[in-house]
C-alpha cells in the first residue's frame, strides 16, 4: 500500500452475494479485492502467497473454522489488520471477537458510507502504526553488516549471524522476519534497511515482502510463481520473476 497503488483487501465472506455486491463497492472506492473466500482455510492457504493490506471477515463462515478462529490465526501468523463483518451484535460474540484484536466491526446490514469510513480509518491506523514503529527502530533495533555476517539486535544483545545462514528475509508490516538456518528473528526494521545490509551478488527481492539467499533457493516452480528453500516457499513477483531468473542462472 502506497501513495500511488490502492490498498488490497481480501474478503472472507460466507454469503457470495453480499460478497459480490462488497467487492463492487470496494472497487468502486478504488480499492484492489485481492480474492474472496467462503471458508477460513481456504483465505489461510491464499495468505500464503497473496498478501493484503486489510481482511474483511465475516464472523459466520461456512468451513471447519469461523471468523473468529480464522482471524486469531492471521494475527499469530501473518499479523494481518482485520475488519469483522457481523450480524450477530451481542455482546458473547463480540468479546470472543476481541481476542482477535480486530481493527474494527461493521454490523449488517450496513451503508456504503459506514464502510468506507470503517476502512479509511483503518488504513490511517496501519500507516500511523508502521510511522511509529520505523521511528522507533532507530533506538530499538540495530542492524550491521561487517563481511560474512550481521549483527542485530536481539534479547537485549548484538548476536552474530553469517550470511550464509540466511534462509529469506519477509516483511512483517512494519517489522522484519530474518529466517535463518536455526532460528526466525523479529526485528524492529523495515525490510528496506535489512536488504540495504545485504551483497546483491547473494541476495535479491523477489517479492516486495522477500528477499531471499539465493544459494539456499532449492528449487523454482514450474511457472516460475515461487522459490522453495528448505521446507518454505517464497512467492516471485511478476515483475521479478525475470530478474530472479537470471540471477539463479549465474549461481
Amino acid at each position: 500500500m502506497t501513495a500511488d497503488k490502492p490498498a488490497k483487501i481480501m474478503m472472507v465472506e460466507d454469503d457470495m452475494i453480499i460478497a459480490a455486491d462488497i467487492s463492487m463497492q470496494l472497487t468502486k472506492l478504488g480499492y484492489e479485492v485481492t480474492g474472496i473466500n467462503t471458508q477460513g482455510e481456504d483465505a489461510l492457504k491464499m495468505l500464503e502467497g497473496n498478501r493484503p493490506d486489510i481482511i474483511l471477515m465475516d464472523i459466520v463462515l461456512s468451513g471447519k473454522m469461523n471468523g473468529i478462529e480464522t482471524a486469531q490465526v492471521i494475527l499469530e501468523k501473518f499479523q494481518i489488520p482485520v475488519i469483522f463483518l457481523t450480524s450477530n451484535s451481542d455482546d458473547a460474540t463480540f468479546q470472543k471477537a476481541i481476542k482477535a484484536k480486530p481493527y474494527a466491526f461493521i454490523s449488517k446490514p450496513f451503508q456504503k458510507a459506514d464502510l468506507e469510513r470503517t476502512i479509511k480509518l483503518a488504513l490511517q491506523r496501519i500507516v500511523v502504526e508502521q510511522e511509529s514503529a520505523t521511528e522507533n527502530a532507530v533506538s530499538e533495533d540495530h542492524v550491521s553488516a561487517i563481511d560474512d555476517r550481521l549483527f542485530i539486535r536481539h534479547n537485549n544483545q548484538l548476536v552474530k549471524v553469517l550470511l550464509t545462514d540466511i534462509l529469506y528475509a519477509e516483511a512483517d508490516r512494519s517489522y522484519c522476519k530474518l529466517h535463518t538456518e536455526k532460528q526466525t528473528y523479529l526485528l524492529s526494521v523495515p525490510l528496506r534497511n535489512i536488504e540495504s545490509q545485504l551483497p546483491s551478488s547473494l541476495f535479491i527481492r523477489v517479492h516486495r515482502s522477500f528477499v531471499v539467499n539465493l544459494i539456499k533457493v532449492d528449487a523454482i516452480s514450474e511457472y516460475h510463481e515461487f522459490l522453495t528453500i528448505q521446507s518454505h516457499q517464497v512467492p516471485i513477483a511478476r515483475r521479478s520473476k525475470e530478474e530472479v531468473i537470471k540471477h539463479l542462472k549465474m549461481i
